[in-house]
């Protein structure tokens, strides 16, 4: 759930509150500074804090552990997120209770975005910060524990630029009466795969729908590299085909890829795979899916990446940073290349690399995706080249706006100049409007995974399943066609698993478990996420922007423990954005004797 963006609802930026609303009047007006350093409170420091009426068990959390150790607490609670962000540029907080998931299952996510000085989401300009995020970007995951330990330490013990509160769960619920619940995935960072999904009746799969639920119902774009949040994560992921995967714990692989295999070249800058010969692209014809009878191959990767990496290949494009790493991206005909070239860290070649687990070994390597045959040993091999070494592009080539599309589909329907387009006259690839029910209807998708959406509605989406993947291999889908309603709000969705009018929910909160386990046609799944909400200071004209005293005063007032015990133990420790992907060590251990130290050396600048 960004490539670095704020997200919003599951996926989102999110900041919690509670409190006074102020009007738009108040936002556009002067902006009130507050009387920090105290005179009318007794002496005592006021904090505002910023957030949305969706968390205010959390807010009120904050608030009482604030008061606790001295603080007056003003709140400023907003309806919405339009709401908090309107308060949150005008500059009328001190801190705001935020959150972030890193859905690429990799630090440098977790990170760049969020604290590096030119990041999309940054409030932070710290040398240090940028130095720390760039080294740890060029290591491997055996190599940068000890950096992002250090990136951790600078932003909360150091500089206290963030506030810790906890890292999440993630549960789904399933009902194990319609599906067999060891085929439904619940993944740590990646969205739901559908394939591996199937029925207790498997005689069922022609005939009914796997029934899916998802709270938004517009679609950004059906254009993998055109949007990045809960509208077309899942939807997307599961149209197009990556060049890996991550497994249910953020592990990098080829299962259920495009490639066999893959390997990183010694120096960590060139990334090669061996391309499968097994997948077609589906398109829709009179309301079925049907075989393109074209292969996915390696121009279509090469077309898909430089499209991907390019800020301007298409109009609003929101996923290029994900993946500016990258430098370059051909196919490789010569196969000396693959014998000269030793794997990262080993002795071994590419080419050995590569060949590990072929049926058939590689015998020529070629540019025409029609001639590869695998039975013969003919393979086509892509190398992605970054910037500079950088081994977590593999995860953002996980992601599913790392999507392979079809260069010829795309290029006919892409028309238009991309430095003119006219949003009411021009329909870009993807557009939703060419898949909804009605006058518009003219499905010109081309989809390279295991299932491709026919049409949609204002209450579902209808997807069929691609008859050209991987047929007859353990990762053709079970299931032939997949409804995914549009159910807005969590205890909707949550009544609508219960009474069987979906068959999962991916995203029961920690308040209702109980009603999910309590239930005997349900099972409730769980797993960690990447999901860690924290405190984020105002960093222009309040006193906690000036002062490190005072931020550090704010988080060792922090007790994490009290949010544990509220959520019964559903939420984990945590000390940065990091902590669900890298085990630091690091802490936070409240410490009020701190605090007083830190408010006397505040009140004394």
């Amino acid at each position: 759930m960004m490539g670095k963006r704020l997200l919003t609802l599951m996926l989102a930026l999110v900041v919690v509150l509670a409190g006074c609303v102020q009007t738009k009047s108040d936002v556009s007006g002067e902006k009130e500074k507050g009387d920090t350093k105290g005179g009318g409170n007794n002496g005592k420091v006021t904090i505002e804090l910023l957030g949305m009426s969706s968390g205010e068990e959390d807010m009120n959390i904050v608030r009482d552990q604030l008061i606790k150790n001295g603080f007056d607490v003003k709140l400023n609670i907003q309806p919405d997120y339009g709401s908090f962000k309107a308060q949150r540029d005008a500059g009328n907080f001190d801190i705001a209770l935020s959150s972030w998931t890193t859905v690429t299952g990799n630090p440098d996510y977790a990170v760049r975005s969020l604290f590096k000085s030119d990041g999309d989401n940054s409030n932070i300009s710290d040398e240090e910060v940028d130095k720390l995020i760039e080294k740890a970007s060029t290591e491997t995951s055996d190599e940068y524990q000890e950096t992002y330990k250090q990136l951790e330490q600078r932003l909360v013990a150091e500089k206290a630029y963030i506030a810790p509160l906890y890292n999440s769960f993630k549960a789904q619920g399933v009902n194990k009466d319609v599906l067999n619940p060891g085929t439904v995935r619940l993944a740590k960072s990646r969205a739901i795969a559908w394939e591996t999904i199937d029925f207790n009746d498997a005689s069922k799969r022609e005939s009914m729908p796997l029934i899916a639920q998802q709270a938004i119902g517009s679609l950004t774009s059906l254009d993998p590299i055109k949007g990045n949040d809960g509208s077309i994560n899942t939807l997307n992921t599961n149209m197009y085909v990556r060049l890996v995967n991550l497994t249910d714990d953020d592990k990098v692989v080829s299962d259920g890829s495009l490639s066999y295999n893959y390997a990183i070249g010694e120096g960590n800058s060139d990334y090669y795979f061996i391309l499968r010969d097994d997948i077609n692209f589906a398109k829709v014809e009179g309301g079925t899916a049907v075989d393109t009878g074209e292969r996915v191959g390696a121009d279509d990767v090469v077309f898909s990446l430089n499209r991907a990496k390019d800020k301007n290949s298409v109009p609003d494009h929101r996923t290029y940073s994900l993946h500016e790493s990258i430098k370059n991206v051909e196919i490789v005909t010569d196969l000396t290349e693959l014998e000269n070239v030793k794997q990262s860290g080993g002795e071994a070649s590419i080419r050995e690399a590569l060949e590990k687990g072929l049926k058939v070994n590689i015998s020529e390597l070629v540019g025409d995706k029609s001639a590869a045959d695998s039975k013969a040993g003919k393979y086509q091999v892509i190398k992605v080249t970054t910037n500079e070494p950088f081994p977590q592009v593999l995860n953002y080539l996980a992601h599913q706006s790392a999507g392979i599309v079809s260069k010829k589909q795309v290029e006919s329907i892409n028309t238009y100049d991309v430095a003119s387009f006219d949003v009411n006259k021009d329909i870009p690839y993807g557009d939703q409007r060419t898949v909804t029910e009605g006058s518009t209807y003219n499905n010109h998708l081309y989809a390279s995974g295991p299932y491709i959406l026919v049409k949609k509605n204002d209450y579902q989406a209808d997807f069929a399943k691609n008859p050209a993947y991987r047929a007859g291999s353990e990762f053709e889908p079970k299931i032939s066609s997949v409804t995914v309603r549009f159910i807005q709000d969590a205890d909707s969705a949550l009544s609508a698993l219960r009474n069987g009018e979906i068959h999962f929910f991916n995203g029961v909160p920690e308040t209702k478990y109980d009603l999910v386990e309590n239930d005997d046609k349900l099972v409730l799944q769980k797993n960690d996420s990447n999901a860690v909400a924290y405190l984020v200071f105002n960093a222009g004209d309040r006193d906690v922007a000036k002062s490190e005293n005072l931020r550090k005063a704010v988080l060792y007032s922090i007790n994490q423990n009290e949010f544990l015990n509220y959520y019964q133990g559903n939420k984990k420790k945590a000390y940065s954005t990091v902590s669900p992907l890298v085990n630091t060590g690091n802490e936070l251990v409240a410490d009020p004797a701190k605090v007083k130290e830190f408010l006397a050396e505040f009140h004394a600048e």
